[in-house]
């Protein structure tokens, strides 16, 4: 038999090796607040208005990358209803960020983040937290003094949890890429550039930790009309290519991440 290689194998490029990191990401709230058509819009891009109770755990994945580093996003979405409480822990435990979520035009939801936030940080005080109001389409038509109550009671609650506090639209895909981009910042203690808007009743986006100069120096003023119009028209925000890359370092990814759970 002839081993001698060929013209083909001989020049077969070396397999390039890249990095990978996976995270897990829970998505945790009330009934009917919206996390599963947060999980399912920004994994497929797809938005459905016929409402899905979620039964138990939804687990999706979806893959970005870091400049050479493949970021897996395994999403777990956790059933608002009572009887699903004690699945907690498989949203919770061994998740790096936990996504609280409350529906914007039903007050009841976001005052039960109190206990959400008790529950999943008893079982995991290490998760990065992040608070987000849904259904900011609706939000939006309603009275602005209801606008201005609800958005200040949210800002309370973000300071106590320590945790950004984000306004979000999946029907009309407001600030979804936002909501993941903060978290892998957050994550990874990386610069962003997103513009922070923090006025009630405008589609607030606030994120930045006041002690840490990496989040500060590269901020500018936000402009809210910007996502405002999105209520009018889709938003390329819906399109990762369109979406604020964030720079990083992949060893520095790799170091922070084994730092932070090892």
């Amino acid at each position: 038999m002839n081993n001698t290689p060929t013209a083909t194998n001989r020049h077969d490029p070396i397999p390039e090796v890249k990095n990978q990191i996976d995270i897990q990401v829970g998505l945790v709230g009330d009934a009917q607040v919206g996390k599963t058509s947060l999980m399912v819009k920004y994994v497929q891009n797809i938005f459905d208005n016929e409402y899905t109770q979620t039964l138990g755990v939804n687990f999706l994945k979806r893959k970005v990358k870091l400049r050479q580093t493949e970021i897996i996003f395994s999403l777990m979405d956790l059933g608002g209803q009572s009887e699903f409480i004690n699945m907690l822990p498989l949203a919770a435990v061994g998740s790096s960020v936990i996504i609280f979520l409350f529906d914007l035009t039903r007050p009841e939801t976001l005052k039960s983040i109190k206990g959400w936030f008790r529950q999943a940080n008893g079982l995991n005080d290490l998760a990065i937290p992040i608070l987000v109001g849904t259904k900011f389409d609706l939000f939006y038509t309603m009275d602005s003094k209801y606008q201005k109550k609800i958005s200040n009671i949210a800002m309370e609650y973000s300071k106590v949890m320590n945790a950004p506090l984000i306004f979000c639209s999946t029907a009309k895909s407001i600030h979804i890429q936002k909501i993941f981009k903060i978290a892998l910042a957050k994550l990874f203690n990386l610069t962003l550039t997103i513009n922070e808007i923090n006025i009630p009743g405008e589609p607030l986006l606030i994120y930045k930790d006041k002690h840490n100069d990496r989040f500060n120096k590269n901020s500018d003023n936000s402009d809210p009309s910007s996502e405002r119009s999105n209520l009018r028209r889709k938003s390329s925000n819906s399109n990762p290519s369109n979406s604020t890359s964030i720079p990083a370092s992949p060893i520095a990814i790799r170091s922070s991440y084994n730092h932070r759970h090892h």
